[in-house]
């Protein structure tokens, strides 16, 4: 890694360690959609998911384009595939049936 490279990880994955933040982009990621269709979707109130769109916003892993009124969200595909792709593939491969990684605190069993 570069050196200072540990701040822009830390800033970058900070940003994504949040369960709602992360609900919008995985909604994202089917499809593109405005604040009220993502609340509505997720559940949460408008302004939650509005306050959580903007840390994404501002390290583009999100893109917005007004549709006159409306202001409709979708995934920074060139950054968000690859990773995702690869949490996936890390669980498929290093995570089944019961890893350390894909329990709580407490383990069963």
């Amino acid at each position: 890694m570069k050196k200072g490279l540990t701040t822009i990880c830390h800033r970058f994955f900070s940003n994504l360690a949040n369960p709602t933040r992360l609900a919008a982009l995985e909604q994202l990621m089917k499809q593109p959609m405005s604040v009220n269709e993502l609340a509505q979707t997720l559940g949460q109130e408008q302004s939650m998911i509005s306050h959580n769109l903007k840390p994404l916003l501002s390290c583009n892993f999100v893109h917005i384009e007004n549709h006159g009124r409306k202001h409709v969200y979708s995934v920074n595909r060139e950054t968000l595939d690859p990773i995702f792709r690869a949490i996936e593939n890390h669980a498929e491969k290093f995570c089944p049936k019961g890893g350390k990684c894909l329990q709580g605190e407490k383990q069963n069993g």
